[in-house]
């Protein structure tokens, strides 16, 4: 499983990546690993407000639909839609070309609630278990 030291990472098997007042977010290698095969993304469009742990949007794989939930709050300002168009890249490239969203980020002491590379690998394992 690749799992980036830089980032962090929700309960939800979303990855985050800051970059001054914005966030960068995509789903871990783990989450696509365990969906399979992905074949459509719903994604929010510019301008829509997230809160902390509300449902943004989907990702549907061969059998299952999965529900993404904000990691933060924030304005979406930017969305992947070469995922919409081509969602088997989050499968192929999960932290880099397949990311999802990106949004400006409203409040940084949430920033504090999100895992670590360890803490998250640790939060599967147990699960595996």
């Amino acid at each position: 499983m690749d799992l980036p030291e830089e980032l962090l990472y929700s309960k939800e098997h979303l990855w985050i990546r800051v970059e001054g007042d914005r966030a960068v977010i995509g789903i871990t290698d783990h989450a696509q690993g365990e969906l399979g095969i992905i074949s459509a993304v719903e994604l929010p469009v510019l301008g829509d407000e997230l809160d902390q742990d509300d449902s943004f949007g989907t990702v549907e794989a061969r059998k299952t639909i999965a529900e993404l939930y904000a990691p933060l709050s924030g304005v979406v300002v930017e969305v992947n839609g070469e995922v919409v168009d081509s969602p088997e890249i989050m499968n192929d490239d999960p932290y880099d070309a397949g990311w999802l969203l990106v949004v400006e980020i409203s409040d940084h002491e949430e920033l504090k609630l999100l895992m670590s590379s360890d803490d998250y690998l640790e939060q599967v394992s147990d699960n595996e278990e």
